[in-house]
């Protein structure tokens, strides 16, 4: 494993990670929620990501049974929370968004559910346009200097609204967001590349990517279609597919399967091309892995391997593939 600095703090992050969302607390059991949180442990990640919307809470909890039950050193691993959506059906105004009431609630039942004092990393989820960041700010500086948080930062924020973060904590002396969430890989690079490039001296954010694979979408397996027990085969997830399939969705498909033909010709698994791939830009601390088998993790874990093996010309060909 290679482990990586989060922007300019001191705190280092496997560069690959493992994440609970659409998995834990639905669509798998306890028990291969521990071995793929084993398995990932086993091949040096550190960093576990959760959020108080998987699964209305029950990520969390899954995902903290099983650190306890492994025993894992508190010390030897990061714990992640994020903040915005809520955890029940139907929230009541108090229970999302990111006013400094809810900011504190949820992060006090993210600790109970995670079993844990302290969240290592504790994110915005989206932006609320009903509170004021500086609310927000004040209310993230609050819990790190009660101990309950060690680092806050943001999800899916524009560089704007990070900016005017960073602009309000620095006038009134608060802690700094440290890092954002966002989506990043072949088929979706601009916001990671272009728009947050002037925060990655000052303020020295660090990325903690998502969806390095576009939902499955770039590891080919639906290049054939959609099997109905696939991620984006399922009814429910229509909204997820039609994001990660955007218009024209055809065209979309026609890149994926152009790039699975590569990476077939460069002996790849394309999975572990697209993660690799992420993992070469300098600016992103950790790319965040799902897997619902440990058999797809330990593949996915392989990325490490391709990044070293891949000549500069390849990697100019693949991006080729996908030039607008």
């Amino acid at each position: 494993m290679h482990y990586r600095r989060l922007g300019s703090s001191g705190l280092k992050l496997s560069a690959l990670s493992f994440g609970a969302w659409v998995t834990f607390g639905d669509q798998i059991g306890r028990d291969e929620a521990r071995n793929l949180v084993a398995c990932a442990w086993d091949h040096g990640i550190t960093f576990f990501d959760n959020a108080e919307g998987y699964a209305r809470g029950r990520a969390e909890q899954v995902m903290g049974d099983v650190i306890a039950d492994l025993r894992l050193p508190r010390d030897g691993v990061c714990v992640s929370s994020k903040v915005f959506f809520g955890s029940v059906e139907d929230p009541r105004p108090t229970q999302h968004g990111l006013s400094r009431k809810h900011v504190t609630d949820a992060c006090h039942a993210a600790l109970k559910r995670l079993r844990v004092d302290y969240l290592d990393l504790y994110y915005c989820h989206r932006p609320d346009q009903d509170t004021p960041i500086g609310e927000t700010v004040r209310a993230m500086d609050t819990l790190i200097r009660q101990g309950k948080v060690l680092y806050w930062g943001t999800s899916e924020w524009s560089a704007a609204q990070i900016q005017e973060a960073v602009d309000f904590a620095r006038a009134h002396n608060l802690h700094l967001p440290t890092m954002e969430q966002p989506q990043y890989n072949l088929l979706h690079r601009g916001r990671v590349e272009r728009e947050y490039a002037p925060l990655y001296a000052d303020p020295g954010l660090g990325t903690t990517i998502f969806s390095p694979l576009a939902s499955g979408l770039l590891s080919g397996k639906y290049n054939g279609g959609f099997d109905p027990a696939s991620r984006l085969g399922q009814g429910q997830m229509g909204w997820l597919k039609d994001m990660v399939l955007g218009d024209p969705a055809e065209q979309r498909l026609h890149k994926v399967r152009t790039f699975t033909a590569l990476a077939a010709e460069l002996g790849h698994a394309p999975a572990q091309l697209a993660i690799a791939w992420c993992l070469r830009n300098p600016n992103v601390s950790s790319v965040i892995l799902g897997a619902s088998r440990v058999g797809q993790l330990e593949q996915n874990l392989g990325a490490l391997q391709v990044l070293e093996q891949v000549a500069d010309a390849d990697w100019t060909r693949i991006e080729a593939v996908f030039a607008p």
